[in-house]
């Protein structure tokens, strides 16, 4: 760290130089988390542009899944650039990656509708979704260590959290450009053209992050080892063969990135996605609810990450995980009463019941050519519209809204929005509001309290994460080690859990039984952190040497 670097023969940074780390690390992480996740942001406008399918939840696993496959290649970025970062120096990887995410961003909004060019409007948007999560992959590690490198021990848990509060930072700025967008342009126009507004202005925040960027120095510790001629020959080998990396990384995976990353994608991107579908809020609203929760949240992380610096970086995790495992289920009934009381009051009241054969549901089937059973598509209509359901297996295919049923029309058994639109008007009848929500002051209060104690939940769990994963490895390979399970964890339990959490609600029909991948991974995450996190990373460190 700097004192690593003193101890080396460098100067110490300036309180000018490490206030310009911080604004122009932070600044550029903000604006490359904007790039991947206006994708997420805008995923019920780029489901039915780039795959459409006449399905409103294919479509919507179709986004999560292209948004995972972004995620997926985030290991390999932390490879790549992990490499380049220990051999050839902190500051120019992170140039690199920056510049690869504006220009996959751009892309984005440049590519024609699956409606004009057919498949190949999803394989490109595939293709650029693999080249931002490298570029992520890199993002993350060099930005979180260049910040910790140049701070004094005693606040590097509150300057580091910076680059935290960034991360939360540029979901809050995909939601206020969006926002923007649509005060600015007609909604249909929006809809339409407008969408690709926000991903064409990354060529502009490129531009911004470069010019800061450009204008810093490189890391004094990577400087110091440069000089003693002690940078890794291989660092991705190193970081497997060095003693006692294998337990740190372990650790860093489960312990630490696990925890962190599920509840920060079940606190922003599953709530944004639950008030959006089977709560059917409107779209503005959300927008609203989610920038101003988001944006009192990024404050959490500077306070967690300057309590860290007094009470060590264990002690937030643990009790942030702890509550999670708590609270997450009663967060969620939460927002499901502020966002659409009426939804589960009419189901109470005059509970749905489907009757027929092979009554389950196969999301993907038409996907892969496979015939969804007739059972199936009343199920899958019913989940996408927050309906919940019984199951009868019997000969005859029925449905019933409490004592009354309901004729299935053939049609819908052959049209997905002919069935969708009456399934919806026939339960109207029986008290069910499948209207878009317009909430009022209360409803719009409760939400975002709910939404800041989950932001708060992630602050406890990510605030001083950078610090910590930054003290836990040695120098040499400091950026390859903490960058490989930081992105294989964000990556893969992280990335993939909309597309997860979104898969289990379409099997089961629970609109809240995907929160369980979450309080899985969390539980586990506790166990191993528990055991594996030490109490002075940098002491267990130098004990271990």
């Amino acid at each position: 760290m700097a004192s690593e670097a003193i101890a080396a023969g460098q100067r110490e940074p300036t309180q000018k130089e490490i206030r310009m780390v911080i604004g122009a690390s932070s600044a550029g992480t903000i604006f490359e988390w904007y790039d991947f996740f206006i994708y997420g942001t805008l995923f019920y406008i780029i489901g039915p542009t780039f795959f459409p399918s006449g399905n409103e939840t294919l479509e919507i696993l179709m986004v999560w899944a292209t948004f995972a496959i972004g995620f997926g290649f985030r290991p390999v970025g932390a490879v790549l650039f992990g490499f380049l970062g220990d051999r050839l120096g902190r500051k120019y990887t992170f140039l690199v990656t920056v510049t690869l995410m504006g220009i996959a961003t751009a892309g984005v909004g440049l590519i024609p509708s699956a409606e004009t060019i057919g498949l190949a409007a999803p394989a490109i948007v595939i293709f650029l979704r693999i080249l931002q999560g490298l570029a992520l992959g890199g993002e993350y590690g060099g930005a979180a260590i260049y910040v910790a490198e140049h701070a004094p021990k005693e606040k590097r848990g509150y300057y580091t959290s910076y680059i935290q509060a960034s991360v939360a930072g540029g979901f809050v700025l995909s939601i206020g450009v969006v926002l923007a967008c649509r005060f600015l342009i007609p909604e249909q126009a929006f809809n339409d053209w407008g969408w690709r507004i926000p991903f064409l202005l990354s060529i502009i925040l490129l531009g911004i992050s470069l010019w800061m960027r450009l204008k810093l120095n490189e890391s004094p510790v990577f400087v110091a080892m440069k000089e003693a001629g002690e940078t890794a020959k291989n660092p991705f080998k190193e970081s497997f063969t060095y003693p006692g990396n294998k337990k740190r990384i372990f650790v860093a995976l489960f312990g630490i990135t696990g925890i962190l990353t599920t509840i920060w994608y079940t606190a922003f991107f599953s709530g944004m996605s639950f008030l959006r579908g089977p709560m059917n809020v409107d779209n503005l609203t959300v927008d609203l609810i989610l920038f101003f929760a988001g944006l009192i949240s990024m404050s959490f992380y500077l306070i967690v990450g300057k309590w860290s610096d007094r009470v060590g970086r264990k002690k937030p995790i643990l009790i942030g995980a702890l509550l999670t495992l708590l609270l997450l289920f009663p967060a969620f009934w939460g927002l499901g009463h502020f966002a659409n009381s009426g939804l589960s009051a009419a189901s109470e009241a005059t509970p749905v019941r489907v009757e027929g054969q092979a009554c389950v549901t196969d999301p993907f089937a038409e996907l892969f050519s496979r015939e969804q059973s007739d059972c199936g598509k009343l199920l899958e209509t019913l989940t996408a519209a927050g309906v919940a359901y019984d199951v009868s297996d019997t000969d005859d295919l029925k449905l019933f809204a409490g004592d009354q049923e309901i004729a299935v029309d053939q049609q819908w058994l052959s049209d997905g929005n002919v069935r969708r639109e009456g399934i919806r008007a026939e339960l109207g009848k029986s008290g069910f509001d499948f209207s878009k929500q317009q909430l009022g002051a209360s409803s719009i209060l409760g939400i975002v309290v709910i939404l800041l104690v989950l932001g708060a939940l992630s602050a406890l769990t990510y605030g001083s994460v950078a610090a910590l994963l930054s003290e836990m490895f040695p120098p040499k390979i400091r950026y390859s080690s903490m960058s490989i399970p930081y992105h294989i964890g964000a990556g893969y339990l992280g990335g993939f859990l909309p597309l997860i959490a979104g898969y289990i609600v379409a099997r089961s029909g629970d609109v809240y039984s995907g929160l369980w991948y979450t309080w899985v991974v969390v539980a586990f995450g506790v166990v191993v952190a528990w055991w594996g996190i030490p109490d002075d990373p940098e002491a267990a460190l130098d004990e271990a040497e």
